[in-house]
């Protein structure tokens, strides 16, 4: 019988992360996976980052976790989102190669000692309240101080394709029934959520000549802190969209959808809607773009994003053939409803321990999220959790105001979940000082601190610190006159004060350009450091701006909201937030704030029409 210190049950996103950073602990770990080969498989789309989702990359890179450095390894399209907009809501991305990133992932794994167990795990063993280990199907059992299940889509998985419906955790892989009835012996009381992916598709046989096609970005922004470019080719996507002939096809077929032919019980994700939910919820659209994703550089393989599905095999052919470009088109693999089993995530501390034992901790789709990347913090916060309570590590703080993943985890823990989580920006009240750029600000130090950081990455950062350092003090020395920022182009009012670096970059339109023509010495500090300097300087007056709106909100979350009150007619209020508060219609701003998925920026825009309209009935 063996013993470890934890075992990890999954070998998807969450449980590669939480297997890496229990052994950056130096925990005696082991991974128990249905099948060695698959350890760091895409499951679903071939991408990692975008927005909000970047973000939390970022910030598992920043604390040495391997998803950025495995995305950087395997990336074949890397694009910045939202480049026009500031850094705050700026996500990087990447379209990753399949079997690259497992590679790459499986390499990264290969340089930390574990055990690895092929096998599935069929039941929890416990002893006074506390987990002991894993029993798994073949009757071995596996010894362990601490759990961390990471089940993704297995837990009575259910793939659908039209009425066809297979026992599956995801395609050509069995479903852990056993683990999921066990646990409701336990007294865990499950929930079904849905998720969905398109047909892939033969590229060899799309008509790219009738296709826009998107390239990569020429100036990559890379998702790991310690990488410097691509390491592989890159490659362009192909832009379609469905017209009105494919939506009468999917209009004529629904009732064969599994979701609508009344097969599916579990909740699917708002944020990424299958075809057939686009084309019945937003019936005013005469079409709906589809990226043609390759999916890596020796395979034909297309992900066509934007088409998920649970129509029957036949239905989709025609529907994708449909489609300029695709009118040949082949499909390899048929596109397919998922529904799984979940926990309500209210039942886990801030660390992910469930209360169902002393010792376990979940992560991943297991606690209601969708996503890769919401799935790798959780297994990094996991990790954490069991350092902390095994060998007592300073802990690293996760909360609302310094992270995306405390966000996340807050989220989860006190709303819980009701359809599948998805982070974004507009979730984080602090989101102009969580960017994506200073997630190492915000966390290495307390990485290395705590254990979890290598001395490579460490040393990495303390240089960067030590230019970015240098890039400030010089930007704080400088002493400009108006005119003398007039000379250079900076539209000053004639004032007589003076002004340093930081205070003109604060300026919207001011550009490192122009301070190097009052201060030359600038030139001789590396981008990155002079990019950061001047972001930080343009968003403190926000950030101090925005700390203070959040204060005010804080004291307001007392005011009642009116009977009868007109959600729709509030300006910056998305079409989600209205239909979400109008379906609870809450008391006052206080219970509005509880209400899953109701953002800040939502409360805020409720708080101003309230005020509004009650200075209109005073006047």
């Amino acid at each position: 019988m063996k013993h470890f210190d934890v075992v990890v049950v999954g070998g998807g996103h969450a449980g590669c992360e939480a297997l890496h950073a229990a052994c950056r602990y130096g925990l005696n770990a082991a991974l128990v996976t249905l099948d060695k080969n698959k350890v760091g498989v895409m499951s679903c789309n071939p991408a990692i980052g975008g927005l909000g989702k970047g973000h939390l990359v970022r910030e598992i890179d920043a604390l040495d976790g391997i998803m950025g450095r495995a995305t950087d390894l395997s990336g074949i399209q890397f694009r910045l989102l939202n480049r026009s907009k500031g850094p705050a809501v700026q996500g990087p991305r990447t379209q990753s190669d399949r079997q690259l990133y497992l590679k790459a992932i499986q390499a990264l794994l290969a340089q930390q000692d574990y055990t690895l167990i092929e096998g599935e795990a069929a039941a929890l063993m416990s002893n006074a309240g506390s987990v002991t280990g894993v029993r798994l199907a073949d009757g071995s059992e596996v010894r362990a101080r601490s759990v961390i299940l990471t089940a993704g889509t297995f837990m009575r998985g259910t793939i659908h394709i039209g009425d066809k419906r297979v026992s599956a955790g995801r395609m050509g892989e069995k479903a852990a029934d056993e683990l999921s009835l066990q646990m409701e012996s336990l007294g865990a009381v499950f929930g079904r959520l849905k998720t969905g992916t398109p047909p892939r598709l033969n590229g060899d046989t799309i008509d790219w000549s009738q296709l826009e096609l998107q390239p990569a970005d020429c100036d990559p922004v890379m998702l790991s802190f310690l990488s410097k470019g691509p390491a592989v080719q890159q490659v362009s996507c192909g832009i379609t969209h469905t017209n009105g002939h494919t939506h009468d096809i999917i209009r004529e077929n629904i009732g064969k959808s599994a979701m609508y032919g009344g097969h599916i019980e579990g909740v699917g994700p708002r944020y990424c809607p299958s075809i057939e939910d686009k084309i019945t919820r937003f019936a005013d659209k005469s079409s709906h773009q589809v990226f043609l994703e390759p999916e890596g550089l020796t395979t034909n393989c297309v992900y066509p994003n934007g088409i998920s599905t649970s129509l029957p095999e036949d239905v989709q052919e025609a529907y994708v053939r449909s489609i300029q470009g695709l009118e040949n088109v082949e499909i390899q693999q048929p596109g397919y409803a998922i529904e799984y089993d979940f926990l309500n995530p209210q039942g886990l501390s801030s660390d992910l321990e469930s209360n169902l034992m002393g010792g376990l901790f979940l992560a991943g789709q297991i606690n209601g999220t969708t996503g890769y990347e919401e799935a790798a913090a959780q297994g990094l916060v996991a990790a954490i959790g069991v350092a902390k309570r095994l060998k007592g590590v300073c802990p690293i703080t996760f909360d609302r105001s310094t992270s995306y993943i405390g966000v996340m985890i807050d989220d989860l823990t006190t709303r819980g979940a009701t359809e599948p989580y998805r982070m974004f920006t507009s979730r984080a009240e602090f989101r102009l000082k969580l960017r994506a750029d200073n997630a190492d600000q915000r966390f290495t130090e307390q990485g290395h601190t705590s254990g979890l950081v290598s001395g490579h990455r460490y040393g990495v950062y303390q240089e960067k610190m030590k230019r970015l350092d240098q890039c400030r003090s010089l930007l704080s020395s400088m002493s400009v006159s108006p005119n003398q920022a007039r000379r250079v182009g900076i539209d000053l009012g004639l004032d007589g004060r003076r002004r340093n670096g930081h205070e003109l970059l604060s300026i919207p339109g001011v550009t490192i350009a122009n301070l190097a023509d009052l201060t030359p010495k600038l030139a001789e500090f590396d981008t990155e450091s002079l990019d950061q300097a001047a972001r930080e300087a343009l968003y403190v007056t926000y950030i101090e701006r925005q700390g203070r709106d959040i204060e005010a909100l804080a004291r307001d979350l007392s005011v009642k909201i009116p009977n009868g009150f007109h959600y729709a007619g509030v300006a910056g209020l998305s079409s989600e937030m209205i239909a979400k508060l109008s379906a609870a219609r809450p008391a006052s701003l206080g219970a509005a704030k509880n209400i899953e998925g109701v953002t800040p920026a939502a409360l805020t825009a409720v708080l101003l029409s309230i005020k509004s309209q009650s200075l209109k009935n005073t006047g």
